[in-house]
């Protein structure tokens, strides 16, 4: 007795034990769902140590930014726009109850009533009020307050829209995962205001968090109902509840085991392993849909359950473990991706898959014995034999791919050679907005927010000075000859303290080249701390000495700090205008902007001064200046206090990841093309950014899986055939459904994201399952007739009705994600339904075309024998 023979004699003979197992298991991980972690952030695509999170991490820290929440307040009716009376005090008062929501970062919200109105106080002096201290009583304090906010060159396009008809509040977040609830807040709190103005909520934050709220519930919504609507097909063909219960049970018992083993491990459900019982549901349906099939055929020939099952469970036994380990190839190989939540997908799809297998080999049997005789009576009488529509349809199929062979594979090359055109159009792309619906109220506060201003699209260019072993040789050798000056001015004091200062600069120098640390402002603040302490314990000359010597270094440090220059600055400032003419960017704010503006209300307001001044110490006394203001410590979102990185704003219109990486792409070409004047380089960080690396890295790392899964599965195939030449043919169903499905997404310029990367696996799967089918069916079928003809009728009965029962009741049962109000999700039904329908087509037309010309290379062996013996003859 073999293996197969052994499972399916025990689930049949103690069919009782087998289903109380198995109910016992899924109660036992069923425990452990309630403990469920969610996790809807994207930023967690990338692990941990991914070198573009941990600078983004960074960014925020060293320049105190946090996530936000856009509040949009649009008036078209006004003349005015939102600078009336009425929607000033309005936008006041949701301001101060917004400060007070738990998780929002009160002091750092960016709203009329939180910013300074920067203006001149006579020459050498600027003042700086509140834009919008109390709400104005007045037209004429309503526009005074839209003109002051228009002369500040970081809050007009950023706050303030440039037609004057928009304002926009700016609300930092101490977690993203806080979004949707302050955003709810948020809404009731406008929903109560009277006026003739429209809010609007935005945001990645609130985006991706919303679309995870969303996401669980659609979840409880779209997989019972497809549930649904698969019991009714099951119904629809089968006709005995009794007996399409069972692949139910299936699906139910393997989504439940499986999520309980991934939340009891400790892993959290992401945006990714929340669609694993969308996955496994019609793989786990597939097995048992074929058992099912072989059984309503074969019943009424045998008229006993337990002979039908035992002999159904043999012939598929083989095809099904094939199928399963081929489906789950697919998947495990996301393990190699370098995304950890797609790796946790795959991992748990692929053990969902064994384990559907499992349950089908051994739960369908022992169900089955609970079945009572005499319910079977009428079972299968139906369509026994080429009865029935269905039947009769797969005939006539059958007849068209045997005696049109040559013209089906010619219209397959053609197909084919079409969806190659449309797979070189696909474009990878994405943009959590767009996971929802066109009519959804972030996508339209989305359009409407990004008419009015710069952009609701982060980005953040950090530029920084780099530090180089030649730079700090520089340094070293400034500061050595600054002690030799001084030395010189004061010959009566000796060496000693100056060679003490010197040793020590050389000593530093040694032990910074050795830690490879080349911080320039650091090893000077280590030198003039010395200095510092000398001279405190000194004096008569050598305390002026010390103090002349303390004065140099200072002035040299400014001189180390890059971005106070003023060539830099101008720099920087041109690096802005040309990230304007990308075309993608609305705004870009940074500390250029903060230092012409200073700059022009010192002079007294002129325009002709909006500039940036001539020398680094008029550049330190804007900045000086602008640390008098009621929000001093905003510069530190614009550059690090020494001065050395600094901080570029970018706000684009659009947040698809090809318009990020249009910007990165131009702006990248224009400073090869215009280097900066010194040693500087950048980095990007913020979620739009991040969004494009993750997507990136996903995508090729789907695709790599996608070819290492292929050659593994060809593998597989030809150690089942026993030949090459079968295991390629049975690779040609996958083949022509990738081709065609992703040639179709090419075509109708859908674009290549998230859903449609991961469907690649399923498509190997279920592509390769009735290729195995049928070719197996098909060698042993050819075995008994030694006719492909005869073989072609009888394949195009049985086999054939199965294969399009499981086609038809899995694509249709997934067609109702269509209704799903995330875009997600309709991309799922339809991809499923699409590669049901594809593998399907190809499985029962492309393969015995194929079979039908090259029978003789196929069944080459058989051919010999046959020959052999006409000639014997």
């Amino acid at each position: 007795m073999n293996f197969k023979e052994k499972v399916t004699n025990l689930s049949v003979n103690h069919p009782r034990a087998v289903v109380i197992f198995f109910i016992i298991l899924t109660i036992l991980l069923a425990t452990q769902i309630p403990k469920i972690q969610i996790d809807t952030d994207p930023e967690n695509m990338l692990s941990e140590d991914e070198f573009v999170r941990q600078f983004h991490d960074q960014t925020k820290k060293d320049f105190e930014l946090y996530d936000m929440v856009v509040l949009g307040v649009v008036n078209e009716d006004s003349t005015n726009g939102v600078f009336n009376p009425k929607t000033l005090k309005n936008v006041y008062q949701i301001t101060n109850k917004v400060k007070k929501i738990e998780g929002v970062i009160s002091s750092d919200v960016i709203a009329p009533s939180t910013q300074d109105n920067i203006e001149q106080g006579g020459l050498g002096t600027v003042n700086f009020n509140w834009l919008m201290d109390k709400p104005p009583k007045t037209k004429k304090e309503a526009i005074r307050i839209r003109d002051e906010a228009m002369d500040n060159p970081i809050l007009k396009g950023t706050m303030v829209s440039e037609d004057g008809k928009a304002l926009a509040i700016y609300i930092p977040i101490k977690s993203k995962d806080l979004s949707y609830e302050i955003a709810s807040k948020i809404k009731e709190y406008t929903s109560k205001l009277a006026g003739n103005e429209e809010y609007y909520i935005s945001g990645l934050p609130v985006a991706e968090d919303t679309f995870g709220f969303q996401m669980f519930k659609q979840m409880a919504i779209s997989a019972p109902l497809a549930m649904l609507i698969i019991f009714l097909l099951l119904w629809f063909f089968f006709k005995k509840l009794s007996v399409i219960i069972s692949p139910m049970i299936i699906a139910m018992m393997s989504v439940i085991i499986t999520m309980g083993a991934l939340i009891g491990l400790g892993f959290k459900v992401h945006i990714m392993s929340s669609m694993i019982p969308i996955f496994l549901m019609p793989i786990a349906v597939v097995d048992s849909v074929h058992i099912l099939s072989e059984f309503y055929d074969r019943y009424q020939h045998i008229r006993d359950k337990k002979e039908t099952i035992i002999k159904v469970m043999d012939e598929l036994f083989v095809p099904m473990l094939y199928t399963s380990l081929t489906t789950s190839v697919g998947f495990v190989s996301l393990a190699l991706t370098p995304i950890p939540p797609v790796r946790v997908f795959g991992i748990f799809v692929a053990i969902g898959i064994m384990l559907a297998w499992i349950l089908t080999i051994t739960f369908v049997p022992a169900y089955t014995m609970f079945i009572k005789e005499e319910s079977l009576k009428d079972f299968g009488a139906d369509e026994e034999g080429s009865g029935g529509l269905l039947g009769r349809s797969l005939l006539s199929l059958g007849d068209f791919a045997y005696k049109r062979a040559k013209i089906i594979i010619v219209i397959t090359l053609i197909i084919i050679l079409i969806s190659g055109y449309g797979i070189t159009k696909i474009v990878v792309n994405d943009n959590p907005v767009k996971w929802f619906e066109k009519d959804h109220p972030i996508r339209e506060a989305d359009r409407v927010l990004n008419e009015h201003f710069g952009g609701t699209y982060m980005a953040y260019m950090v530029w920084d000075t780099k530090e180089t072993k030649a730079g700090l040789q520089t340094t070293k050798d400034d500061l050595l000859a600054e002690v030799r000056d001084v030395k010189q001015m004061y010959p009566r004091l000796g060496s000693n303290y100056f060679n003490e200062i010197t040793n020590l600069v050389n000593r530093t120098f040694k032990q910074y080249v050795k830690r490879d640390n080349y911080n320039q402002i650091k090893f000077i603040n280590t030198v003039k701390k010395k200095i510092d302490q000398i001279k405190e314990e000194s004096n008569g000359d050598l305390r002026w000495a010390m103090d002349d010597l303390a004065f140099a270094v200072s002035d040299m440090k400014t001189e180390y700090q890059t971005f106070k220059q003023p060539e830099v600055l101008r720099y920087i400032s041109k690096v802005q205008k040309q990230l304007m003419a990308t075309g993608d960017v609305g705004k870009v704010s940074g500390l250029p902007d903060v230092v012409k503006k200073v700059y022009k209300e010192l002079r007294q307001g002129k325009e002709k001064y909006y500039k940036i001044p001539n020398s680094a110490a008029a550049v330190g006394q804007t900045l000086i200046s602008f640390q008098n203001s009621h929000n001093p410590d905003d510069l530190w979102h614009f550059a690090e206090p020494n001065y050395r990185r600094i901080n570029l704003w970018v706000q684009l219109k659009k947040g698809d990841n090809q318009n990020m990486q249009q910007v990165e792409e131009k702006i990248n070409k224009w400073i090869a093309e215009h280097p900066p004047p010194r040693n500087l380089k950048f980095n990007w960080a913020g979620l739009t950014y991040v969004n494009v690396v993750w997507q990136n890295k996903m995508v090729m790392g789907m695709l790599k899986s996608l070819l290492g899964s292929f050659v593994i599965v060809l593998v597989m195939m030809t150690f089942l055939f026993r030949s090459v030449s079968w295991g390629l043919l049975s690779m040609v169903p996958l083949s022509v459904t990738v081709a065609l499905s992703y040639g179709m997404i090419g075509l109708v310029g859908k674009s290549y994201d998230m859903p449609v990367a991961v469907l690649s696996s399923l498509t190997l799967g279920l592509s390769v399952d009735f290729a195995i089918h049928f070719i197996q069916r098909s060698r042993e079928l050819y075995e008994e007739t030694g006719s492909w003809k005869e073989t072609m009728v009888k394949m195009f009965g049985e086999p054939a009705r199965a294969i399009t029962r499981n086609a038809l009741v899995v694509a249709i049962g997934f067609l109702p994600l269509l209704l799903a109000p995330l875009v997600p999700y309709k991309t799922v039904g339809i991809l499923i339904s699409t590669i049901l329908a594809v593998s399907s087509m190809a499985t029962l037309l492309i393969l015995p075309a194929l079979i039908t010309i090259f029978k003789k290379w196929f069944f080459k062996e058989k051919e010999n024998e046959i020959e052999k013996q006409h000639y014997s003859n």
